[in-house]
């Protein structure tokens, strides 16, 4: 079987101890032929869509755009930071501080930093919010994907570009890690709130999809794991319907109607 999280994994080290602490959990439920570790795929849409997925974490916005019909979703953690609430999470929109007390609105014909375009917090958010300011469809006179939202950080403070948005619990987990990640650089927005990225697992069994929720709620309850939980900012577990993540379809939905369609 394969496991992966790897969307929020800036100290791999404390996700691995995540993961040897819900298997535990997944083994009392009756799950066999667990992995000592997890694994790391180069390519996430390959391994998302594998028949023998047990466990990963994905983005709402390829959950709805390429693997509603191969996966299930298992449901979300519940983290602990400004940005989330309840099931939800949202971006939060970073520049320079010399534009500190500027709205998205000053950002007009400048440059923005995005992840990748499958991101739903680094690129689907902040194209619904730049959409009403758009003219002719377009409202950045340039991007730049980076590829990683520490590298987007990275290009706004060397002035490779101007804004981003930042998904709220990875600048949670990197400002903790490096505390300097966001020297020079200020929150100026936020952008609206998604729910969080969600657990998946291969579709088809119900009875896997049970087990794992099972065991995820007891490994959010386990004294034994808080302090690992506390360091990923976990504070608990919920199922969800798949379709709430409509919502980030929506998102896309009304920046094309608006005539944006990119960044």
């Amino acid at each position: 079987m394969r496991v992966s999280l790897p969307m929020y994994a800036v100290n791999r080290a404390d996700v691995e101890l995540l993961w040897q602490g819900l298997s535990r959990w997944l083994a009392q439920e009756g799950e066999t032929n667990l992995p000592a570790a997890l694994c790391w795929p180069d390519d996430l849409y390959d391994h998302w869509q594998q028949p023998d997925l047990l466990l990963s974490q994905t983005c709402g916005y390829p959950l709805q755009e390429a693997l509603q019909q191969n996966v299930a979703v298992v449901g979300v953690f519940r983290y602990r930071v400004p940005g989330c609430e309840g099931n939800d999470y949202r971006s939060f929109l970073v520049a320079r501080k010399k534009d500190a007390g500027a709205d998205i609105s000053a950002f007009y014909g400048r440059k923005a930093a995005y992840n990748s375009e499958d991101s739903q917090s680094g690129y689907n958010a902040l194209r619904s919010v730049i959409a009403p300011l758009a003219s002719r469809g377009r409202f950045f006179a340039n991007t730049l994907q980076t590829g990683s939202h520490r590298a987007s950080l990275l290009a706004i403070r060397q002035g490779d570009a101007d804004i981003a948005a930042i998904d709220c619990v990875t600048l949670a987990l990197l400002q903790k890690a490096d505390p300097q990640c966001m020297n020079g650089l200020k929150i100026i927005g936020e952008t609206p709130p998604a729910p969080a990225l969600p657990l998946i697992t291969a579709a088809g069994d119900d009875a896997r999809l049970l087990r794992l929720r099972h065991a995820l709620k007891k490994m959010v309850a386990d004294p034994s794991m808080s302090a690992v939980r506390s360091r990923l900012f976990i504070g608990g577990f919920s199922t969800i319907a798949a379709s709430e993540y409509q919502r980030c379809t929506e998102m896309k939905l009304r920046a094309a109607a608006l005539g944006v369609t990119r960044l």
